[in-house]
């Protein structure tokens, strides 16, 4: 089977593609899997660091308000979109598929347009642009959330299939996670925390301030959080300022490295709510407070937090309600009171799909044929 790939812009649309590329790969070796993306994308490292080879084009997002930029927008579709058809000729895929982001536009769109099947992901709760676009062209749309069903012209083509997660979020159980880790015994309670691979300033400056008044006075409560990687300097020297760094259940790190493990051994999750940080929460069934990043196009990640929220699966807080000791208080409530912690884990595995990689994969060779 050959399979062409499209998904950029952001590791939100990079990584479940690439997610989905190693599925197929594992289900059929011989596969030959190519991607489509641009240059300056987070797709120009991601795609080469897994072995998959990357065509370029020339593409930018299009702006909501009136901007001359969008003149260039609109010439660098059209000249996309040719250059997808010679790419398209060129590697004779089997199936196209595109998981958002301007990038996968023109692959798409020239694949439909060529008579190649075509396959669409939406992670978030809310269809996104790209995507709005194209599913009257798509054969088949993948979604994450039940409810993205209803927001989109052609629900009938829609099937829930999870997200595709990268790295084995089930391989141990909490359990096992919390002896390989040294906590059973030691710890009753392990919150992690973390603002994403990058960072973020605020999410680190209120846990640092949940550790000087909450977690520090806790010794029963390991609280490990990581920072990113543009914020560690600037969170350490805070972090020892604070004369935290005294603590032994208080650890600050750059990066969670484990993060799978790590996961599967907490009791408390403190994350961003992009897509497929929710449904790593989700399929380990994590009691949560999601803290949405109010950077993101369309404001997705409030909206696909506010989804787990209503169902009582998690607390949600925005950055700009992070005042008077929002995040200790939230936190305090899912630490101190077992009944609400449960009845947030149950309520959250409701959100995973177990067999995500089967499904998608079986759905794809269903396309194919």
């Amino acid at each position: 089977m050959r399979v062409l790939m499209s998904g950029g812009g952001t590791g939100g649309h990079v990584n479940p593609a690439i997610a989905i590329a190693n599925i197929i790969k594992k289900n059929q070796n011989d596969a030959e899997i190519a991607f489509v993306g641009t240059k300056r994308g987070i797709e120009s490292k991601l795609v080469p660091h897994e072995g998959y080879k990357l065509y370029h084009i020339q593409i930018q997002g299009i702006r909501r308000s009136l901007s001359p930029s969008n003149i260039k927008t609109a010439f660098l579709a059209m000249k996309s979109f040719s250059d997808c058809k010679k790419i398209i000729k060129e590697f004779k895929p089997d199936v196209v598929i595109g998981t958002g982001g301007y990038a996968c536009w023109p692959v798409v769109a020239a694949a439909s347009s060529l008579g190649i099947p075509t396959v669409l992901h939406e992670s978030n709760a809310v269809p996104g642009f790209a995507i709005k676009m194209l599913e009257k062209k798509a054969t088949k749309i993948f979604v994450n959330f039940e409810e993205t069903v209803s927001q989109l012209k052609y629900p009938e083509k829609a099937v829930r299939v999870g997200n595709p997660l990268r790295g084995d979020f089930t391989a141990v159980s909490k359990e096992e996670a919390r002896k390989n880790q040294g906590i059973e015994g030691k710890y009753r309670t392990f919150i992690l925390s973390l603002g994403g691979s990058m960072g973020a300033e605020r999410i680190n400056f209120e846990v640092i301030d949940m550790m000087k008044e909450y977690t520090s006075k806790n010794p029963d409560i390991l609280h490990i959080h990581g920072t990113g990687a543009i914020e560690y300097e600037i969170a350490k020297k805070m972090f020892e300022d604070a004369g935290l760094d005294k603590y032994p259940n208080l650890q600050l790190v750059e990066y969670i490295y484990d993060m799978p493990e790590k996961m599967a051994a907490a009791d408390i999750v403190i994350n961003r709510a992009g897509a497929m940080t929710l449904s790593e929460i989700a399929m380990l069934g994590k009691a949560s407070v999601l803290i949405p990043s109010p950077n993101v196009t369309n404001n997705h990640q409030y909206k696909n937090a506010h989804v787990l929220e209503k169902a009582g699966a998690a607390i949600l807080i925005e950055e700009k309600d992070l005042t008077d000791h929002a995040l200790t208080k939230a936190v305090c409530q899912i630490a101190q009171n077992r009944d609400k912690r449960e009845e947030m884990e149950r309520n959250v595995l409701d959100f995973a799909v177990k067999d995500a990689a089967q499904k998608i994969y079986d759905y794809i060779i269903e396309v194919v044929k």
